[in-house]
């Protein structure tokens, strides 16, 4: 049997890949043999990573890209095809969160920019992913369990996130005739820059922690395996579906 963990000679297409979840998952898909395509908004951050796959032996192409502008986002993709011959993979991973708090409370200007990047931006890339992947492919959307139950002080973000899956469900049926298959992956509370005001204060972390299984929050790279995964043939008969990686908190 082959291996078909293998991303070798793939083109992946990796947004809000300057850190966090993104970082790992574009390191852990060079690792397993793709060519990376790195967004962000600022092209410093995705040149360290970069530079970072090639210190592994990988190759990598750093795009600043904000992925809620559908222009910025086509040209992303116009590069990885004149760069590498074609596109693969989508890692719909560039998300925000402006506004912690009561549902209620939040402010339109804030409102708009979490929808913006979340629904907007994943929207983008995936469209546009789907239109140069002449070979079918893979879309990973990172969701989060505060799509799948309520999120107290996260509401709207919760509320794109559950959009998000919604998305990769629709995405599934709709491409899945022309050979491209769209999952998800819903995370729990990971230790990142986004996820800060949660990790690092002791009461709000423990909201989180004291319903989970393994009694910790996670860590990026325990993310890229999965995303791995689906990406790869290993999941080729697997599409729509949503993969919790939560240490069991929404078990309990």
């Amino acid at each position: 049997m082959p291996a078909v963990f293998t991303l070798t000679d793939r083109t992946i297409v990796v947004t809000g890949a300057s850190r966090g979840i993104g970082e790992a998952i574009a390191l852990a898909a060079a690792d397993a043999g793709a060519n990376v395509v790195l967004a962000s908004r600022k092209q410093d951050g995705v040149d360290a990573v970069a530079d970072a796959i090639r210190e592994r032996g990988g190759m990598a192409l750093p795009i600043a890209t904000h992925t809620g502008r559908a222009e910025e986002v086509d040209a992303l993709f116009e590069r990885a095809v004149a760069e590498f011959g074609s596109v693969h993979g989508l890692v719909n991973n560039a998300a925000t969160n402006v506004y912690f708090g009561p549902m209620l409370g939040i402010d339109e200007p804030a409102w708009d920019k979490i929808f913006e990047v979340n629904v907007k931006g994943y929207f983008n890339a995936a469209r546009a992913f789907a239109a140069a992947a002449a070979d079918g492919g893979a879309i990973v959307n990172i969701a989060s369990v505060a799509g799948m139950r309520s999120a107290p002080f996260q509401g709207v973000y919760g509320m794109t996130k559950a959009a998000v899956i919604s998305m990769t469900q629709t995405l599934a049926h709709e491409l899945g005739a022309v050979g491209i298959r769209a999952n998800a992956i819903a995370p729990g509370l990971v230790e990142t820059r986004f996820a800060a005001t949660l990790v690092d204060e002791p009461n709000l972390r423990s909201l989180f922690v004291d319903r989970t299984a393994l009694g910790r929050h996670a860590q990026p790279d325990e993310m890229a395996g999965a995303a791995v995964f689906l990406l790869s043939e290993a999941s080729s008969y697997m599409t729509g579906q949503v993969v919790v990686v939560d240490g069991g908190m929404t078990a309990s």
